[in-house]
């Protein structure tokens, strides 16, 4: 493939791929978004002048950095000319601009009364998306991101860059902790919530309010149930997959590479919730079984048409989403939540949760509207 045709590539997923995580960073730092007020006796100059910390955690440090690498090699990939490579003067523009956004961000942290603000976050901030574009052009230097652009378009479809960009969050919203395994998409309960503070004083609902209180005393998580969610959650995110790739062969690194996702993304969130030697805790009765039968079905359908897996995909997310609305809350599930809410992951809570939530939603959405592209 010629160098400006997948530098062109590598650039029309960078822009969507910049903005999307800068939004993701936003939220995160300016999480939860609530109890807005000046700091009392503090002037514009004062706020203007961010603090240092006197005591730093490494965990903090680490994340930071990590966290704006991406946007760094994003921005740097944008920067560039469609003719010529990423170079230092898009290193420059890319750190520039990560700075900016980190400071900005950490400025309106001092609005907020559950967030501290800090130059050393912003410093590690910049220090990410310095390295982060530093590896693109270094990246770009030795062709490999030519390469992986040749490469993508010999794999992907002509599908534009969203489809691509949620299956490579897909694995991040499972960090989240969920009642049954891969069960994204749990804004039932939520909802369930909003609906009785809403009919809670109306006269003549107190049928309506049984039924939207006890939802789960109609549904036992039991091994099929575990096994069919698990099953529909992995093969629904496999034929999304199928929707935006060319059929053959390469489908079945795309069915290893999810399951692989699957299996890292449950045990790093039970990791991180309850210590290493619960990696495993998530995998229970049914669990195996469900992602077996989902990635061989997924296998033998490596060569179907991108307008049936797209159906496939939404009556697969669909069952997903229904399912999971019914599922009981168990003890270690509020218990797993809270391990998130209280703990060193309260910043990233917000950001993952609603991931979590809206991830099957957004992917729902995108199917519709590529089911509408090959149909018409």
């Amino acid at each position: 493939m010629p160098l400006a045709r997948s530098s062109a590539t590598a650039r029309r997923y960078a822009a969507p791929l910049a903005w999307a995580w800068a939004l993701l960073i936003a939220y995160a730092t300016l999480f939860p978004f609530s109890d807005w007020s000046w700091p009392p006796g503090a002037t514009l100059l004062d706020l203007m002048r961010l603090p240092w910390p006197r005591w730093y955690d490494r965990f903090d440090i680490a994340s930071n950095v990590v966290a704006y690498a991406p946007l760094g090699a994003a921005i740097a990939l944008r920067a560039s000319s469609a003719a010529d490579r990423p170079g230092w003067r898009a290193v420059g523009i890319a750190t520039a601009g990560a700075a900016l956004l980190s400071y900005a961000l950490e400025f309106g942290q001092q609005f907020l009364a559950a967030r501290v603000p800090s130059l050393l976050d912003t410093t590690a901030n910049t220090l990410g998306a310095l390295l982060g574009a530093a590896l693109c052009v270094l990246a770009a230097r030795l062709g490999w991101l030519q390469r992986l652009a040749a490469e993508g378009d010999r794999w992907l479809l002509t599908t534009g860059a969203t489809g691509p960009l949620l299956l490579a969050l897909w694995p991040v919203a499972l960090l989240f902790p969920v009642p049954v395994p891969l069960g994204l998409g749990q804004l039932g309960p939520h909802l369930r919530e909003v609906a009785l503070d809403v009919l809670v004083d109306l006269p003549g609902q107190q049928g309506l309010l049984v039924w939207l209180e006890e939802p789960g005393a109609r549904m036992t998580v039991t091994p099929f149930f575990t096994a069919l969610v698990a099953a529909v959650g992995l093969g629904g995110t496999c034929a999304m997959a199928f929707a935006c790739t060319r059929p053959g062969w390469r489908r079945l690194i795309v069915v290893a590479l999810a399951l692989v996702m699957a299996v890292l993304g449950s045990s790093l969130s039970a990791l991180l919730s309850f210590g290493p030697q619960h990696a495993w805790s998530w995998a229970g009765p049914g669990v195996w079984p469900g992602l077996v039968l989902a990635a061989a079905l997924a296998c033998l359908l490596i060569g179907i048409r991108p307008i049936v897996a797209t159906a496939l995909g939404l009556m697969a997310l669909a069952a997903l989403v229904t399912a999971v609305s019914l599922a009981p809350v168990d003890p270690y599930f509020a218990q797993n939540l809270q391990s998130w809410e209280v703990g060193r992951f309260i910043r990233f809570h917000g950001l993952v949760q609603w991931l979590s939530w809206l991830w099957p939603y957004a992917a729902l959405v995108w199917l519709l509207g590529r089911l509408k592209a090959l149909g018409g």
